[in-house]
């Protein structure tokens, strides 16, 4: 495990302490307090899954598949399905070998988010990623209703070492796109990621911004890879798997981000929007600086939640 890795790995642990407080311990209790398989360790597990915020969806197919395993292996003790159960998380938990497409072609990310999850931090930070992988990285702020969304996206260049397009406050997102679109074209741009506004209390007019700035890329940027993105506050939740459906709603979602995986119990989350919304979880942030955002993992993560080393 390179250095980098290996320090993410130590970060993960840390910052999946209260979850791992939250479920584990609890799937530990029930292992330890059952000498033989029934229907109440199920619903033991059953309980201490939910509850962990995995969700009703995954639980049930993460269960469905341990009761198929424990008859086809004849295990009696408990103890000895809880590898199974592990695995069985991990496999909910698989993001897939072509998540990452657009690191390799030219492509335009556009990301969404409602206020406070994180969203022009983690666009900063995605985007210091692929400067470092030598990827030519452009900027758009078309977040433009937020107070300051500019401001802290520019900061965020600065530090990544990238340009970025701007437009003035209130102004119309979609023409912000139409210039960083033609910039990307004249500067021979590998990756446009386009800050984007987030009112999903008024999802008419979201919905309308995001087909008009689709239609400009479709038009301006024909063939480029695209990407959507949702950047998510795990701290939420359940309020987080919601999010996720309503702005399923409004834009054809590709990937996650889950956001403040550090200091949360419902880290459980990422297990819960991967199988209810067949949309992967493409990264999580467990702290403040650039290494702090990370690929998603599944065993990495499901090691972190377990402790095995």
């Amino acid at each position: 495990m390179s250095e980098e890795k290996k320090g993410f790995f130590t970060r993960l642990k840390d910052g999946l302490a209260k979850t791992r407080n939250n479920i584990v311990h609890g799937i530990d209790s029930v292992f330890n307090g059952f000498s033989y398989i029934d229907e109440d360790f199920y619903e033991e597990l059953e309980e201490i899954l939910i509850m962990g915020d995995i969700g009703v969806n995954a639980t049930e197919e993460i269960l469905e598949k341990l009761r198929v395993q424990v008859k086809e292996n004849h295990i009696k003790e408990p103890g000895e399905c809880k590898e199974f159960l592990i695995q069985n998380i991990k496999e909910q938990m698989q993001v897939g070998e072509t998540a990452y497409e657009f690191e390799h072609k030219q492509s335009v990310i556009l990301v969404i988010g409602v206020n406070g999850v994180g969203k022009t931090t983690s666009i900063g930070k995605l985007a210091g990623k692929l400067k470092g992988q030598g990827r030519k990285v452009l900027l758009a702020a078309a977040d433009t209703f937020r107070a300051a969304a500019g401001e802290q996206l520019t900061e965020w260049a600065n530090r990544a070492g990238v340009d970025i397009i701007g437009g003035n406050e209130g102004s119309d997102p979609a023409s912000v796109i139409f210039d960083a679109v033609t910039a990307a074209k004249a500067r021979n741009a590998d990756v446009l990621l386009c800050d984007t506004a987030g009112r999903l209390h008024n999802k008419k007019n979201l919905m309308e911004e995001l087909k008009k700035i689709n239609r400009i890329i479709d038009k301006e940027f024909p063939g480029v890879y695209r990407e959507n993105l949702v950047v998510l506050d795990a701290s939420t939740g359940q309020n987080a798997l919601q999010q996720a459906k309503e702005f399923g709603e409004v834009a054809d979602l590709t990937g996650i981000i889950l956001t403040k995986m550090d200091g949360t119990a419902k880290g459980g989350i990422a297990v819960a929007i991967q199988s209810e919304l067949k949309i992967p979880v493409k990264y999580i942030g467990v702290g403040e600086t650039i290494e702090d955002l990370q690929k998603f993992d599944a065993e990495q993560f499901v090691n972190a939640l377990f402790v095995t080393e």
